[in-house]
């Protein structure tokens, strides 16, 4: 279902919103309404009651087409969606969540600051508690989801009390679209992921009711260290997609480009390019869907989350290059769709954490640091 989507409503228009910086509203909505952004989640709060290998196999589908679209879902669902079901009181998960579930609006997850990103528990963005009520103030930069029209909430993390030793105690909160003193700054204009909404928050003295905290206040940090365990996983359904969009492109290239009077495919050195990148596209698979099998189960899965997200991001960008240089010149040329993947491939080793972040990861749970 979702790779006959792709192949209708995202291949053939990609390379069109993309070139424009255009975050593609309704094949975001025709997303919604085929409920991919609902699959984990009960039908009670609009979902599929599916498992998350479905999500993954949604995700690289849809980063087979556009990787644009694919993160667009993969924020809503797997970081926004999953932090409002898995520490949501159920009037949130009845306000909030459903509509995320059934493709009505997405939400987005504002966690890095100006000053950094990848060292999250030095977030600067504060809120203080008045009456009935918290007001934030601070801001955030490169946020996905940020400030479309279909944008109906962001979860935001903020520090809310410091102990004696100035250590921050961080909350998240559920701020709607609305909320009087938050505003949205202008879209980024970046490397790749061009048509995904990318944009930075303002907060001053931005108002949302007390209901709106998320879960335990004080316990910002584990809930979104989670969150993040499974956005790698996410990205790593998306790297895989990536590959396979090369490997296809690249197989069918080459056995139509002819060369000395034979295919090029014919040839040793394309071959083995080629027996590459379906290396790749199988190991990514493999672990990706190993790391979604111990998600699905309730095991731990931060290490598996980690190894997934580094291999598959850092093979997606050796992929990438060896797709260039199958197509050669033709490959080089704004207009061919491996540039495009070529240009969205870089950021899976920056989002959800850099590869650097994922080797300290993994070392640690290797009980080394």
């Amino acid at each position: 279902m979702v790779r006959d989507f792709c192949d209708r409503e995202v291949l053939p228009v990609a390379d069109t919103w993309v070139a424009r910086e255009e975050f593609p509203v309704e094949v975001i909505r025709k997303v919604g309404k085929l409920g991919i952004a609902g699959l984990r989640f009960p039908a009670a709060y609009g979902g599929s009651d599916g498992d998350m290998l479905s999500v993954l196999v949604a995700l690289e589908e849809l980063a087979r087409g556009d990787a644009s679209v694919a993160v667009t879902i993969d924020v809503s669902a797997t970081l926004c969606g999953e932090l409002l079901y898995r520490y949501g009181t159920e009037e949130q998960k009845r306000r909030w969540l459903a509509p995320i579930a059934q493709g009505e609006i997405i939400g987005s997850f504002a966690l890095t600051e100006p000053e950094g990103g990848s060292d999250a528990a030095s977030i600067r963005t504060a809120a203080v508690r008045h009456g009935n009520e918290w007001v934030i103030n601070g801001s955030k930069a490169f946020i996905t989801n940020a400030g479309t029209p279909l944008t109906g909430l962001t979860i935001v993390a903020a520090v809310t009390s410091r102990d004696g030793k100035g250590k921050a105690a961080i909350s998240n909160f559920v701020v709607p679209s609305d909320a009087p003193g938050f505003s949205v700054g202008p879209a980024y204009h970046k490397l790749g992921w061009r048509a995904s909404a990318t944009r930075p928050l303002y907060f001053q003295d931005c108002r949302v009711p007390a209901a709106n905290l998320l879960g335990v206040e004080g316990r910002g940090l584990a809930q979104f260290l989670w969150a993040l365990d499974l956005g790698r996983v996410g990205l790593a359904a998306m790297a895989v997609g990536l590959m396979q969009a090369c490997l296809d492109l690249s197989v069918g290239y080459a056995q139509k480009r002819r060369a000395f009077g034979k295919s090029i495919a014919a040839f040793q050195a394309v071959q083995f390019k080629l027996a590459d990148m379906a290396t790749a596209v199988h190991l990514g698979r493999l672990v990706t869907y190993h790391a979604g099998t111990l998600v699905q189960r309730g095991l731990p899965f931060k290490r598996e989350a980690a190894i997934a997200k580094l291999f598959t991001s850092e093979a997606a960008l050796r992929v990438v290059d060896e797709a260039v240089q199958v197509h050669g010149g033709y490959g080089f040329m704004e207009d061919s769709p491996v540039s495009r993947y070529y240009r969205d491939a870089k950021v899976l080793t920056i989002g959800e954490g850099t590869s650097e972040m994922q080797r300290l990861v993994i070392a640690r749970e290797l009980g080394c640091g």
